[in-house]
């Protein structure tokens, strides 16, 4: 006989952990609240991942091995290579939605950047995502958006940076949305190597 199919999948349950954090930091995260977002018992997160710190590590896993999928789609819904950079920086901006959600983000980042479990597939996640920034900045390069010298691979650091950077900057000032706010930083940041730069200065917040 062949084996039962799981009612809940794998990928279900980590996307339910996921709208979980995005209401609690780590301290308040229980398998128990998971379990209730996803409709089974917490014994069956337990014979699935074998405790949190696993399950999380599993989210974690996924986040990396699809950071450059996810940052092609971008490039696959527009037409303009600078739109679609501009709408991951919106994407990116969720991540301070509002101060407190930030401040859960950055919760969980402390854990990443301690544990080398979780570091290891932070970093992946950070170079596969400035590859995809990379490609992106190229393809505006080469559509003719952006002057022919652009050093793309320095451009794409620059902007890795700063949209990090912008959440932070935001959170202290609490000006206008953080959507706004990160894009005219990048918008900042890109505005100098855009052809035809000197009709229109960069946008303002």
């Amino acid at each position: 006989m062949s084996p039962r199919p799981r009612k809940v999948s794998d990928e279900q349950l980590l996307t339910a952990a996921l709208a979980v954090m995005n209401h609690v930091g780590p301290n308040e995260l229980t398998l128990a609240a998971i379990g209730k977002e996803a409709g089974v018992t917490p014994a069956v997160l337990v014979q699935r991942f074998g405790s949190k710190r696993e399950l999380l590590l599993a989210l974690s896993q996924k986040f990396s091995e699809s950071s450059s999928e996810m940052v092609a789609s971008f490039a696959r819904q527009h037409a303009s290579p600078l739109a679609a950079l501009r709408a991951y920086a919106e994407c990116v901006a969720g991540l301070a939605a509002t101060p407190a959600v930030f401040v859960r983000n950055l919760a969980y980042l402390q854990t990443d950047l301690s544990d080398p479990e979780f570091r290891r597939h932070l970093a992946r996640h950070a170079r596969t995502t400035r590859a995809g920034l990379r490609r992106l900045i190229e393809a505006a390069v080469r559509a003719g958006e952006l002057d022919p010298g652009t050093p793309a691979a320095r451009l794409a650091r620059t902007v890795e940076s700063i949209l990090s950077g912008s959440m932070l900057t935001w959170v202290i000032y609490q000006q206008g949305t953080a959507t706004r706010w990160i894009r005219a930083d990048l918008d900042a940041v890109v505005w100098p190597y855009r052809i035809g730069k000197a009709e229109t200065g960069p946008r303002k917040r």
